[in-house]
């Protein structure tokens, strides 16, 4: 089984994430529970069935962050060297070269991409079109509006 690449950075919001649902979310939802019983007949107390409801998708959710961390392969950017060129973990900024826009993304590992955050996964079209170019570069990227060209601006790695 081939390990999803994981940023230190992504591992430890992972992590954080993880320790909240233990330590916080969890007696929250067991003391809810606990109080929706003493209130007596379990068969129509919404309370306790949405307590149940709650603790079920904890449980889910703990279980699928332990069983990310477990089987993730944690990367420190700061350790790959790679100089000017893209690879794993970069934040590269790119250049439309119809446009004139700028655009800003970091690839990361499928686990941690977010849109919103400009957080690409390694294995996007995108990411993929720009691994292993270097500063100064035009890269062709095939999108759902068409093909784009874009400058590679700046390459930057930040631990």
């Amino acid at each position: 089984m081939r390990r999803a690449p994981l940023t230190q950075k992504g591992a430890v919001r992972l992590r954080g994430e993880l320790d909240h649902l233990k330590s916080v979310v969890r007696p929250q939802i067991i003391a809810a529970i606990a109080e929706a019983r003493a209130h007596g007949d379990l068969k129509e107390n919404a309370e306790y069935h949405a307590a149940r409801e709650q603790q079920s998708f904890t449980e889910g959710r703990i279980n699928e962050l332990e069983n990310t961390l477990a089987n993730a392969e944690i990367i420190d950017t700061a350790k790959l060297n790679p100089g000017s060129r893209i690879v794993f973990g970069a934040y590269v900024e790119l250049q439309d070269l119809h446009s004139d826009e700028t655009v800003s993304y970091q690839i990361v590992g499928d686990l941690e991409a977010d849109i919103k955050l400009r957080m690409i996964s390694v294995s996007s079209p995108v990411a993929r079109a720009l691994i292993g170019k270097s500063e100064g570069d035009v890269v062709d990227i095939v999108t759902p509006g068409g093909n784009k060209s874009f400058e590679v601006v700046e390459v930057r790695y930040v631990q």
